[in-house]
């Protein structure tokens, strides 16, 4: 059994999409709009077969989460980029471009070499070894 995909809703569609692209190598699909419920979405597909849904839809809520503060549910992607120093070089072309780094790469106990960036939408997204 895999994981067929995981979604977000996002305010920004197309910003949101483009760093996934960007910085994951994420291939999106054509973009799925439908005009009655106001609802668009993308499919960003990766080199491991993995998929993740972009969404949004006006009538969604923003959320108001601390993004400081850890809560119960879903809380983070991660990508295993596969050495220490692509994990460094990702890490800091991130921050570069404007997006917040609210880890920086270091060894965990549990024996991932990993940082964490936010996304364009404030979720949180683990750079791995």
């Amino acid at each position: 059994m895999t994981i067929e995909h995981v979604a977000l809703w996002v305010q920004e569609l197309e910003k949101s999409k483009d760093f996934y692209v960007e910085f994951f190598g994420g291939k999106p699909s054509d973009k799925y709009v439908n005009t009655a419920a106001g609802f668009e979405s993308y499919f960003v597909t990766f080199d491991s077969g993995a998929r993740l849904e972009i969404m949004r839809m006006p009538s969604i809520p923003q959320d108001t989460s601390d993004i400081e503060k850890q809560r119960t549910g879903y809380i983070h992607i991660a990508f295993s980029v596969g050495s220490r120093a692509r994990v460094e070089e990702l890490t800091a072309r991130i921050r570069e471009s404007g997006y917040r780094v609210i880890s920086e790469p270091r060894q965990t106990g549990d024996g991932y070499y990993e940082s964490c960036v936010l996304d364009p939408e404030g979720n949180r997204v683990e750079i791995t070894l």
